[in-house]
């Protein structure tokens, strides 16, 4: 498989769920849309995630785990990479990834799901629209622009110079300056740094609370373990016997 298809089946996922060739993503809506479960958490070591897919007769489950201790700028291309694994590559139940390594040499897949996540997050189109006919035709690129497709986007720093750079819009000295001192530039223009922090803590996207009640409610699992998967929601339990004394 090589990038021509990889852009494409980018191209025809957005198309799929009503997004345009330029348009920026707004992943949790698209998550809850395709309800797919997805929690945030906190992760050791440099892994950013996991996606597991679950197929019956009835029914495709699906199922997102997202390093909340990476950047959101990180998790963003997480999500998109995982969405790979989950909607485009053929036979797949489970995988936990290390995202945005670009690396053909090791896991295939990895590597495809990397290349697909660049173009479904940051379309060819919308790049083009958003940088100046001038440093199109010069092909330099000033932080101005990098600033404003970045936060447009929202989309790691590392994620948007390894597109331009397959683009040929910079070279390698420019991706060098440019993943220097990120913070400083985005404050010197006037940018907020949130993007380039961690966030979503705790986070739980889709289904899965309800998933939950109806298995307690079936007698499927017990009380306590229903509890514990609400406290696994960063439910307070005590609010919910507390709600229920009100409505006496």
């Amino acid at each position: 498989m090589n990038d021509w298809v990889l852009e494409k089946q980018a191209y025809r996922f957005r198309a799929d769920h009503g997004l345009n060739t330029h348009e920026p993503i707004r992943l949790k809506s698209l998550l809850q849309k395709l309800n797919v479960i997805t929690v945030f958490q906190e992760l050791n070591g440099e892994f950013s995630g996991m996606a597991v897919k679950v197929t019956s007769q009835d029914a495709t489950d699906r199922f997102m785990l997202v390093n909340s201790n990476q950047s959101l700028g990180k998790q963003h291309f997480t999500i998109c990479h995982e969405l790979f694994h989950l909607y485009i590559q053929p036979d797949f139940s489970s995988q936990v990834c290390k995202t945005g390594l670009f690396d053909n040499k090791a896991d295939i897949n990895e590597y495809y799901a990397d290349v697909f996540a660049s173009f479904l997050l940051l379309p060819t189109d919308g790049l083009l629209n958003n940088i100046p006919e001038c440093e199109l035709a010069e092909k330099k690129l000033t932080l101005k622009t990098i600033l404003f497709i970045e936060h447009q986007y929202s989309c790691s720093r590392r994620a948007l110079l390894y597109r331009l750079k397959k683009m040929k819009l910079i070279g390698s000295e420019e991706y060098d300056q440019f993943s220097m001192n990120i913070k400083k530039g985005a404050l010197q223009n006037g940018y907020q740094c949130a993007l380039y922090e961690n966030g979503n803590q705790n986070i739980v996207l889709g289904n899965y609370g309800s998933i939950a009640k109806d298995l307690f409610d079936s007698d499927r699992i017990s009380q306590s373990h229903y509890y514990t998967l609400l406290s696994d929601l960063g439910i307070d339990l005590t609010q919910i016997e507390s709600a229920v004394n009100d409505d006496e």
